[in-house]
């Protein structure tokens, strides 16, 4: 029907195909606005759980993963290694020789050890004076930093020193023991970012 030469319908026609276009031109621009706020799939994966088969790594040995930008070790321990951990004397030359410092490490591997199972020690590869990693030694002989070296880690940036728990010595630059990850075990099968059951 037109009125003074203005057909309405058409009109109205216009104005709803107008508002329509408009309104899904602003949900196209609002879209990425919206999604960029949330993480991106990279930084999703950086945080995301890894798992790595430790059945092949032999007592003795070490193997590094990345979780979170940082390197994680994974040392399989040899009985020896346990034994000397646990000796008074030498618990007498650590800073922190029970793990008392609850952040250092999830509850389930605050003990002597710091690790759900005895022989195998999960570590954040990372010093805990100003952030450099610890070299392996897991040799029993004398160093030219420690003429009783029972084995651990030696970090070269700064000389801290801990044992084959990740735990520190006293008198040296880092102030707390190396960090313990949460993890869990299933089989041969280790996964750092998930807590034990």
């Amino acid at each position: 029907m037109t009125q003074d030469g203005v057909n309405q319908g058409r009109r109205r026609f216009l104005y709803i195909a107008a508002g329509a276009m408009g309104a899904a031109g602003a949900v196209g621009v609002a879209t990425p606005f919206v999604k960029s706020w949330y993480p991106s799939e990279k930084a999703k994966a950086v945080g995301a759980p890894v798992s790595v088969d430790i059945g092949t790594l032999e007592a003795g040995e070490i193997r590094t993963v990345e979780w979170r930008g940082k390197p994680i070790f994974v040392v399989r321990r040899t009985e020896t290694m346990i034994e000397n951990l646990q000796q008074d004397a030498f618990m007498s030359r650590l800073s922190d020789p029970q793990s008392e410092v609850a952040s250092q490490q999830p509850e389930y591997a605050q003990n002597i050890l710091r690790s759900l199972s005895d022989d195998l020690l999960v570590l954040e590869g990372v010093c805990t004076h100003l952030g450099c990693s610890p070299q392996f030694r897991p040799e029993v002989e004398p160093q030219p930093f420690d003429e009783n070296w029972m084995g651990g880690f030696f970090c070269p940036c700064h000389g801290s020193r801990f044992d084959l728990a990740g735990r520190v010595f006293r008198g040296v630059p880092a102030p707390t023991n190396l960090v313990v990850p949460p993890h869990r075990i299933d089989g041969t099968v280790l996964t750092v970012g998930e807590e034990a059951a």
